[in-house]
C-alpha cells in the first residue's frame, strides 16, 4: 500500500494507476474519507462490497469529474435538479438520476437510478478529474459504522487492504452529502438522507411550486 501525508503530482498518478489496475483507493472528500474504485471494472466493484461488508442491494454513488459527465450516466434531467446543482455543486450533495441502460446494474438501485455529485475538495476533484472518469464516493468504513475524517483512521481500519490512501489531512466530518430524488411528478424532491445541506437550504432555492418532504 503506498501512503502520501502531502500529496503530489506523484502521488495521484499512483492513485490513478491503482484504479485503473483494479485497486481500491481512500481519499478525503468535503465531509468524510471515501473509497474510489473504476465503475467500470466489475471486479473491483465487488472488492469494494466485499471489503466495506455492504448490503448488495445498496447502490454505491459516485464522483464525476464535471457535470457535463452526466450525460454518460444519466438518461435525464429532472428541472429541479437544474437549479440544486447551480446553488450546490461542487458540495455534498447527491442527486439521484434515472440511468442509462448501459451504466452496469452494479451501480444502479432496483429501479435503474443512479447517485451522482461533483465534490467540493481539491483533491477529490482532482483524482476524479485525473481519472477522467466516474469514480466511487461511498465512504471509508464498514457498512454501519462510524464514517472516518483522517487518514490516520484509514490505514488503522484498514492496513494493506486498500491500495494507496492520499491523506489531505482532517475532513470537516459533521454530516455525509445530503441524498435528494426527485419524484416523478417533477414537482416534489424527496430527501433520501439528511445531511451537509439541511432541507432548508434545498427548499431556499427552489422555486415556490416546488415541494421539499423527508423520507
Amino acid at each position: 500500500m503506498s501512503y502520501s501525508l502531502q500529496p503530489s503530482k506523484l502521488c495521484f498518478t499512483k492513485a490513478i494507476e491503482a484504479l485503473k489496475k483494479g485497486g481500491i483507493v481512500a481519499y478525503p472528500t468535503e465531509t468524510f474519507y471515501g473509497l474510489a474504485v473504476d465503475p467500470e471494472n466489475n471486479q473491483a466493484i465487488a472488492s469494494l462490497y466485499a471489503l466495506k461488508k455492504r448490503d448488495k442491494g445498496k447502490a454505491i454513488s459516485l464522483l464525476i469529474p464535471d457535470y457535463r459527465y452526466l450525460s454518460k450516466l444519466v438518461s435525464s434531467r429532472p428541472a429541479p435538479y437544474e437549479v440544486l446543482i447551480e446553488s450546490f455543486w461542487p458540495g455534498p450533495l447527491t442527486l439521484i438520476f434515472p440511468a442509462l441502460e448501459t451504466v452496469s446494474n452494479k451501480l444502479t438501485d432496483a429501479d435503474n437510478t443512479i447517485a451522482i455529485r461533483i465534490s467540493s475538495n481539491y483533491i477529490a476533484q482532482r483524482l476524479c478529474s485525473s481519472m477522467g472518469r466516474a469514480i466511487t464516493a461511498t465512504s471509508a468504513n464498514i457498512s454501519g459504522e462510524k464514517a472516518i475524517t483522517t487518514a490516520a483512521e484509514v490505514v488503522q481500519k484498514w492496513g494493506d487492504k486498500i491500495t494507496c490512501i492520499i491523506d489531505g489531512g482532517a475532513t470537516p466530518g459533521g454530516k455525509g452529502s445530503t441524498i435528494v430524488r426527485c419524484l416523478k411528478d417533477q414537482k416534489k424532491c424527496k430527501i433520501i438522507r439528511d445531511g451537509a445541506i439541511s432541507r432548508e437550504d434545498i427548499a431556499n432555492v427552489l422555486p415556490c411550486h416546488y415541494t421539499v418532504c423527508n423520507v
